[in-house]
């Protein structure tokens, strides 16, 4: 076989699982509907990694709907709902902004739903949308945090090259009582802001990529109290695993990681991440 096709096939075979972990956590982002495991295989792969609580994203109104009868059908899992902030804009460029005031009504009766723990993944990505959808990505985003406030469910925040406006907003329109910044992208003097404010940071697998030394600094500052771990599967898997399928049981991979830039035991930081995702979505 060619150097290249043996390459291509490490690719595609899933990293094996790791040794669990002694603290069970939850994975407190992630996208089963986008895997390629069933549901049942991803939760028992996860539990025997020590990874015993998922949180599932739903973020446009199809995914949503799934996310939330998934949870109901699963205890291991809690649901989240929104549309995400590249979704706000495609639908109202596509439909005009009566669409996407059709969605937000569909997200907002799926919130009220006990499963459904958070209201995300929400906020602003200057990434993929232009200056064009910027107003509808903001008028998606208030109307989430206005949500998560009226059912007081955390808000789960997708924050991508817009750290000046999320925080903005959040301080305008007053953040929710439990504000979780998912796949954590900003630095050090962020995180300082977070940690003020008393936003959870949701740290991912790219903390562990060689390029990432920001986000091991602003892990570095980061309190304890206010740490969660997550996969945002199927991407961002860790190192050494980059570019192969990522998953919830690979959360202990992360974790150790996240432990070592602490300083801290691998089961006190667990301790804390599991008091900490009980308190932002329990």
């Amino acid at each position: 076989m060619p150097k290249s096709a043996r390459a291509k096939a490490r690719e595609t075979v899933p990293p094996p699982v790791p040794e669990p972990l002694a603290v069970p956590v939850a994975d407190a982002h992630t996208h089963l509907d986008m895997q390629d495991t069933g549901v049942e295989e991803a939760l028992e792969k996860a539990a025997a990694a020590g990874v015993t609580r998922i949180v599932q994203i739903g973020c446009d109104v199809a995914r949503a709907h799934w996310a939330a009868k998934t949870a109901a059908e699963h205890e291991a899992i809690w649901a989240a709902v929104a549309l995400h902030p590249n979704e706000a804009p495609r639908i109202e460029q596509e439909a005009g902004p009566a669409a996407l005031d059709a969605a937000l009504a569909e997200i907002v009766e799926l919130a009220a739903l006990p499963q459904v723990r958070a209201i995300g993944e929400t906020g602003l990505d200057y990434f993929r949308t232009g200056p064009e959808g910027v107003r509808a990505q903001q008028r998606s985003f208030r109307r989430h945090i206005e949500l998560a406030k009226e059912l007081d469910k955390a808000l789960v925040i997708h924050d991508r090259d817009a750290h000046e406006d999320v925080l903005r907003i959040l301080a305008a329109d007053g953040a929710p009582r439990r504000t979780v910044f998912h796949c954590y992208s900003g630095d050090a003097a962020m995180a300082e802001v977070c940690a003020a404010e008393g936003y959870f940071m949701s740290f991912a697998g790219n903390v562990t990529f060689a390029g990432a030394q920001p986000l091991r600094e602003a892990l570095a500052v980061a309190p304890p109290e206010l740490l969660l771990v997550e996969t945002d599967a199927p991407f961002l898997t860790p190192a050494p695993f980059r570019g192969r399928p990522n998953a919830p049981y690979l959360i202990p991979v992360t974790l150790r990681a996240m432990a070592e830039v602490k300083g801290m035991a691998e089961d006190d930081l667990a301790r804390h991440i599991a008091a900490n995702t009980e308190r932002a979505f329990g």
